[in-house]
């Protein structure tokens, strides 16, 4: 049995001095009242990224199944007792009220299901990532206006516990057998994700899904356990190269000697410079060097294409002033030092979300053969549009 005796009285409000109750300390989260074979708080089980295509697995060797891009999270349902534990083990439930109530109607009495939440925007037939984020608001007004007005979906992927029993030993195969026959008559927005043991309906689903905002596969062992905060599943993503222009950089948090990341740009076809994301990753040795090799370039704001004295041209354009200090963390100061944009690089990057790279990119090389005026959105690859409502179906 995975169990806690954890509790607090915060779960669905704040946490000390007003904190909202996902930056407390997990020993703080969870309310006394449930009494599940697996209580909260539980770290879900992760997942390693493994490159190659998905036929070098074998038939019936894994489960596949979509890898969805939201807030991953695990339910715990008893009776009317409703928590959602974040991948933080932190609780998540006061921030979407109508999912809760959704689990109420939608879950069996008594259990705990490992899923995702995810916001998808039927206009669009995609996932959209960046508006599920402006769901964590501290405010309760804007928390109930939020779930009204941008409602979130959950798409259970794994059963955890049912009823008395802990299903947490059992191979995967039987806990999706389970689950399968637990979520059967459920209704929107409780979803069972498909899954396929073939690698032909796997490949065609990782070339599909991803222009429904999907973020490729998910492999599980049939006979594997489940293990909390263990990378025992595999995950399937794409990869593909950009050239971008360096414009800034960020200070490591160790000191001003060495490079924190580099923040990236694409032109638009007005020339206008945007901003799409960073390279964070890099050997602490590089960070150093870096950091004397960029000095150079080192500028003022007065003629940089990311001013932030200057009002962004576009309404909406994210730009690096735009993140000036962290959502996730309020006293973190995320401004940077502007570079005269004169610098090419390759990364690696799985997709975008909107025009930003939706992860971190990786460094690849330096392009001294491009000029940073080649940079643009153009070179990005546009995966096939695909409907989520097939999907989600």
């Amino acid at each position: 049995m995975i169990s806690s005796s954890i509790s607090c009285d915060d779960a669905h409000g704040f946490g000390p001095e007003g904190t909202p109750a996902p930056y407390c300390h997990p020993g703080l989260l969870y309310r006394d009242g449930m009494d599940l074979p697996v209580m909260p708080p539980v770290a879900p089980m992760l997942a390693k990224a493994v490159g190659g295509p998905v036929e070098a697995l074998s038939d019936g060797e894994y489960f596949f199944e979509p890898k969805w891009d939201g807030f991953r999270s695990i339910v715990f349902r008893d009776g009317d007792e409703v928590e959602i534990g974040s991948r933080n083990e932190r609780p998540m439930t006061r921030y979407f009220p109508e999912l809760a109530a959704a689990f109420r109607r939608e879950l069996p009495e008594r259990c705990v299901i490992d899923g995702e939440i995810v916001l998808p925007d039927f206009g669009t037939g995609r996932l959209d990532f960046e508006t599920l984020q402006l769901r964590l608001h501290p405010a309760a007004s804007r928390v109930k206006m939020l779930a009204e007005t941008t409602p979130a979906h959950f798409v259970a992927f794994d059963l955890l516990a049912l009823g008395a029993e802990d299903y947490t030993h059992r191979p995967f195969a039987d806990r999706r057998r389970a689950l399968e026959q637990a979520l059967g008559s459920v209704r929107s927005p409780v979803h069972l994700t498909p899954v396929t043991t073939d690698t032909r309906v796997a490949e065609g689903w990782f070339r599909q899904f991803e222009g429904a905002g999907l973020d490729g596969l998910v492999a599980k062992a049939p006979d594997g356990v489940y293990e909390p905060d263990r990378r025992v599943m595999l995950k399937i993503k794409h990869e593909r190269t950009a050239d971008c222009v360096v414009a800034g950089y960020r200070p490591h948090k160790s000191g001003d000697d060495a490079i924190g990341s580099l923040l990236l740009g694409l032109y638009r076809d007005s020339g206008e410079l945007a901003s799409v994301g960073v390279i964070g990753a890099l050997p602490m040795k590089t960070r150093r060097e870096l950091r004397t090799e960029l000095e150079p370039l080192v500028t003022t704001f007065d003629d940089h294409p990311w001013n932030w004295a200057r009002p962004p041209s576009e309404e909406g354009v994210r730009t690096p002033r735009s993140s000036q200090f962290s959502r996730w963390n309020a006293g973190k100061d995320l401004s940077f030092v502007p570079l005269r944009p004169e610098r090419v690089v390759e990364v690696r990057y799985d997709h975008m979300e909107g025009t930003r790279f939706r992860h971190t990119a990786q460094f690849s090389r330096w392009r001294p053969d491009r000029s940073p005026e080649s940079c643009t959105f153009s070179q990005l690859e546009e995966p096939v549009s695909f409907s989520l409502s097939e999907i989600l179906a």
